[in-house]
């Protein structure tokens, strides 16, 4: 079989039953009795399940994971700069707008959102934060809003840079949240009794379920894709996913490889033209940076330097706004130094939700995009460490232009 190396082939994963994904907080039966859960899951996760079932520690590249309804439609994650269906902007780039020179902000931060001059209730939302009932007096109040966009939808995005009012409520169950929440208790009885023991007893996990017709997908490099084709012989393949040995059926999706180069390629288009610009986020991102031995995590890419400066000696950048919402933990696990047979926990990292939307006065690509870069004390060419981030699924951006 030959593929192209550079490109990637859809798979979907459709769950045999519940699925359970704890979060990264420790977990004790006793201390807490509830055992934290996420969902959809990490990268980790999904390339963990992966060398799993094919018995590898090679390295492999996957995009998403992503919702997928009826096994032929890619759902992404709302974009966070809307307030309901309006699309929000920098102030900075409302130049007639009635806020300009009354609004005081921290400068060493984006610039603050505002609703377009003209439109109803216009204030100012602090990074993206938005409130439904601001477009209560005109009716809609009770419209449940797609919470995950269809791939055209998303295109047109792209194209127009904007969504239509009509093309935000609700047209099939489970675009507001395709899956639910079954809690579950675990009880432990006392050696000879009927009672529940008193220490490490209780506890309630969290289990999810997703809708009739919806499932996970992924995309793979072609080395992954060539190595599961070789094991499925032409049949689906039952893959492990998350705790408690729970399992999906890992399937080849193939009507959804053509819309996601259609999404890619117009993507491109947006980037390569340069001008205004949006960065639309469909994957966790994580924006990482060490400082004084200590790595810190922020909403947006480190690189990305304000397009405002604070003092004379600052250079500008491209950044001007972001709409984000509250950071997504994310929890794995490496390599063991002295046995790379084992893992350990990894560092817990805080990534920016998917949805988020970051305003730039021009494109800017990511430092985790360079798989190679430049050593400071040897001047030698390296592998760049966080391109690993990128090869796992994270930090996966979409460009479109700006409408100011």
């Amino acid at each position: 079989m030959t593929t192209n190396t550079d490109a990637f082939f859809w798979y979907t994963l459709t769950p045999l039953d519940v699925l359970m994904f704890r979060d990264a907080k420790p977990f004790t039966p006793g201390e807490r009795a509830w055992a934290g859960s996420t969902f959809p899951p990490n990268g980790h996760a999904i390339a963990g399940a992966l060398r799993g079932l094919l018995q590898t520690k090679a390295n492999l590249q996957i995009k998403g994971p992503f919702f997928c309804r009826d096994d032929q439609t890619l759902y992404f994650p709302r974009p966070l700069g809307f307030a309901a269906t309006t699309p929000l902007l920098p102030l900075a780039w409302a130049t007639n707008h009635p806020l300009h020179g009354q609004l005081l902000w921290d400068d060493s931060k984006p610039c603050p959102l505002v609703k377009p001059p003209g439109s109803a209730s216009n204030h100012s939302s602090n990074d993206g934060d938005d409130d439904d009932s601001d477009d209560s007096s005109s009716g809609d109040s009770e419209i449940r809003y797609r919470q995950y966009l269809p791939c055209d939808v998303v295109l047109e995005y792209l194209k127009n840079g904007t969504i239509a009012p009509d093309a935000w409520p609700v047209q099939h169950e489970g675009e507001d949240q395709p899956w639910t929440i079954e809690s579950r208790p675990h009880n432990a009885i006392e050696p000879g009794t009927r009672q529940v023991k008193d220490a490490d007893g209780y506890f309630v996990e969290n289990a999810v379920r997703m809708h009739k017709g919806w499932s996970l997908a992924i995309a793979i490099d072609a080395d992954t894709h060539n190595q599961i084709q070789a094991q499925a012989q032409g049949h689906a393949l039952i893959m492990r996913l998350g705790g408690e040995g729970h399992r999906v059926v890992l399937e080849r999706a193939e009507p959804l490889d053509q819309p996601w180069q259609e999404l890619q390629q117009v993507s491109k288009a947006n980037f390569d033209k340069g001008g205004r610009s949006l960065a639309y986020l469909i994957t966790p991102g994580v924006f990482e940076r060490a400082t004084q031995g200590k790595a810190r995590c922020q909403a947006w890419p480190w690189e990305w330097k304000l397009a405002h400066t604070v003092n004379p000696n600052q250079q500008p950048g491209p950044l001007v706004g972001v709409a984000t919402d509250k950071s997504v933990p994310i929890s794995c696990r490496i390599r063991a130094k002295e046995d790379d047979t084992k893992s350990i926990p990894a560092p817990q990292v805080f990534a920016a939700p998917p949805g988020s939307v970051y305003y730039l006065e021009s494109p800017e690509k990511l430092f985790q995009d360079q798989k190679k870069k430049i050593d400071k004390k040897t001047k030698q060419e390296v592998n760049n460490p966080v391109h690993n981030w990128r090869k796992l699924g994270y930090s996966e951006l979409l460009w479109l232009p700006a409408r100011t």
